[in-house]
């Protein structure tokens, strides 16, 4: 009997990686994709093929995808070894947008069995529709090119299910951060501030700290992809919001990192303080963002683990043993 075969798509970011470690476990063909070069998971049970490929070239897409059962889209913008804000206000937003996903549908026609297709969208896709704590049921008003792109992908996915091309859904993540494994690939905030507060340096805030957010560990995320795979007749044709449903401020957390950040300093911690908005706050900086994950709970099962004080712990303990 031939394996299952499951193609992620930008495998080498800090979700990418995750997710794939999660794969590695099952005894499948595991087929990882992305613009740069994707470390193959530690003593791996499947089968995993590694192709570094520009998913914007023409037919990349549909080699990338060929004879695959699964896909895992988390292809996100990218300007190298800068942060996610750059790219995703410029050209590069478009790569995660309607032009992928058009391939990706094309490419996934015909098969004799519809394949399965699970997206990584953002809670921010909410935008001015945003309330105290999301619920799924919200109007989407997204305020960004990069949550507009990732609107457009979630409703190509859908309208391709309801079609019968592929059967597919979206899930909403929460902020998500690295517990340690990745963090060279985490170019999120608590990272950034875990860097910072390492390095002697305040920890600055465009706002009064209050903000409130849902920080999701990416290896929680990853086995919400894997709980969605394994039900995905239960999914399919909607998004799903995924998260802790707790919410911390902005102003806690970093208060947090920088507690950690003084266990293995010696020092003092860092000052958490606010500043001026730097010209790349976007609106979404502003809006309280937390989840209302019980429906995908209740749908797959799914539960996250890791609780934020041992994910900071964890995250702010592997960059200063890699800065060493």
């Amino acid at each position: 009997m031939t394996k299952q075969l499951i193609t992620v798509l930008g495998a080498s970011g800090l979700l990418g990686r995750a997710v794939a470690r999660e794969l590695a476990a099952r005894p499948v063909r595991l087929r990882l994709v992305a613009r740069r070069p994707s470390p193959a998971p530690a003593r791996a049970r499947a089968e995993v093929e590694v192709r570094t490929v520009d998913l914007a070239e023409g037919g990349s897409v549909a080699a990338a995808v060929a004879a695959a059962d699964v896909v895992i889209h988390l292809v996100a913008p990218s300007s190298g070894a800068g942060t996610w804000r750059a790219a995703a206000t410029g050209p590069a937003a478009g790569l995660v947008g309607a032009g992928l996903a058009t391939d990706l549908i094309d490419a996934l026609r015909g098969r004799a069995r519809p394949p399965i297709v699970l997206f990584a969208g953002s809670m921010s896709q909410v935008g001015g529709g945003a309330r105290v704590r999301l619920d799924g049921n919200e109007p989407d008003d997204p305020l960004t090119v990069y949550d507009q792109q990732k609107l457009a992908v979630e409703q190509a996915i859908e309208a391709a299910t309801a079609e019968g091309v592929v059967r597919g859904c979206s899930l909403r993540l929460a902020t998500l951060y690295s517990r340690g494994p990745d963090h060279d690939a985490d170019r999120g905030v608590l990272a950034a501030m875990a860097r910072r507060a390492l390095a002697d340096r305040p920890l600055t805030m465009w706002h009064d700290g209050t903000i409130a957010r849902d920080l999701l560990c990416a290896d929680d995320c990853a086995r919400a992809f894997t709980a969605a795979l394994d039900e995905i007749d239960a999914v399919a044709g909607r998004h799903w919001l995924v998260g802790t449903g707790q919410a911390t401020t902005i102003g806690a957390a970093f208060t947090m990192i920088a507690q950690a950040a003084a266990e293995h300093t010696g020092r003092e911690p860092v000052p958490v303080v606010q500043v001026p908005p730097a010209e790349t706050l976007m609106p979404t900086d502003l809006l309280d963002l937390v989840l209302d994950p019980s429906a995908f709970q209740k749908a797959t099962g799914w539960a996250p683990h890791v609780p934020l004080r041992d994910g900071v712990e964890s995250l702010v303990a592997a960059v200063a043993r890699d800065a060493n």
